[in-house]
């Protein structure tokens, strides 16, 4: 059956008409869901059903050079750095939250670590007991160094530091408790642990090993405006000097991986110990962040039965 293009415009224009008056009567009445389109697209029906839709693309085109006296171009990088999608809301009541993140490019898949792409980057399900407490349960970012805990939509670059890259303890399943406290008229305090598997995301293996992590942040000075401490550059400018201090143990007892809850499998599990320090400063659009990290393993170098070795750092 072939329709003419008149009928097909007048059809069109017809569902445009109707749309319009089904969105403005959701809006009118509690009762029907409201679509939403602003930080995202909602998707809402009164306080029981809230879902969340973002996407994020980073693009990336990096010219390198090795030569020590002159910039002649050795390679050429050109890929989506990341693509993720995003769903974040609540079921049955605002107190039960979740939230959810995939990724889809090649270079946020760690395929050069794992054989099978790793798409689920957060899987987790929340239950808030009032606004100074919550706690999670699921995958997702280990408490750890701030920089890695900063969202990659956040960062002034398109990656994170080479220090980062080698300390960092990402992603875990497990459970995560928050908490944020008032010390005296201004400073707060945030307390942050998890109990998680400690074997990193996607994982396949199954032991009877935990891993245990706590971080402490103090911020003297009160809050940064919207959440800045967890994010790379002073976007708001912050009107008077905000200041966050912060440290996080890391305990991950018989792990099995290069960097304990990341990279390739070990021939032998080991036991990592990490600390780290951390502190963020901002002021009217000047900020400075700076880390100290260190990672503990005895006998670091591990050989198999033929002779291949491996070495932690």
């Amino acid at each position: 059956m072939v329709i003419s293009k008149t009928i097909a415009y007048y059809l069109i224009f017809a569902w445009l008409i109707l749309l319009s008056v089904e969105l403005e009567a959701q809006n009118e009445s509690d009762e029907k869901p409201l679509i939403n389109v602003s930080n995202g697209i909602s998707f809402k029906r009164d306080s029981l059903f809230l879902l969340n839709l973002r996407f994020r693309m980073q693009n990336r085109v990096a010219f390198n050079t090795k030569s020590g006296s002159d910039l002649e171009l050795s390679s050429i990088e050109a890929r989506i750095r990341r693509l993720r999608l995003r769903l974040d809301g609540f079921l049955l009541t605002p107190k039960l939250g979740y939230y959810i993140q995939l990724s889809f490019s090649k270079a946020d898949q760690d395929l050069e670590e794992q054989e099978i792409p790793q798409i689920i980057r957060d899987g987790i399900v929340y239950y808030t007991f009032n606004k100074n407490f919550y706690v999670g349960f699921g995958q997702t970012k280990l408490p750890g160094n701030n920089e890695r805990v900063v969202s990659s939509g956040n960062l002034q670059f398109a990656d994170r530091s080479v220090t980062n890259a080698i300390f960092n303890i990402d992603r875990d399943f497990g459970l995560f408790g928050y908490y944020t406290g008032q010390l005296g008229d201004k400073s707060i305090v945030k307390i942050k642990t998890s109990v998680s598997s400690g074997d990193g995301r996607n994982a396949s293996t199954i032991d009877n090993n935990l891993a245990y992590t706590g971080r402490i942040e103090i911020l003297p000075f009160g809050s940064f405006k919207n959440s800045g401490d967890y994010s790379m550059g002073d976007l708001e400018r912050e009107a008077t000097p905000k200041l966050s201090l912060a440290a996080t143990i890391h305990k991950n007892n018989d792990a099995i991986r290069l960097s304990g809850t990341r990279g390739l499998q070990l021939f032998e599990s080991r036991d990592f110990n990490a600390f780290f320090a951390d502190m963020v400063f901002k002021y009217k659009g000047f900020g400075i962040i700076g880390a100290y990290m260190n990672r503990r393993v005895d006998n670091p170098i591990i050989q198999d039965e033929s002779g291949k070795s491996q070495h932690i750092y």
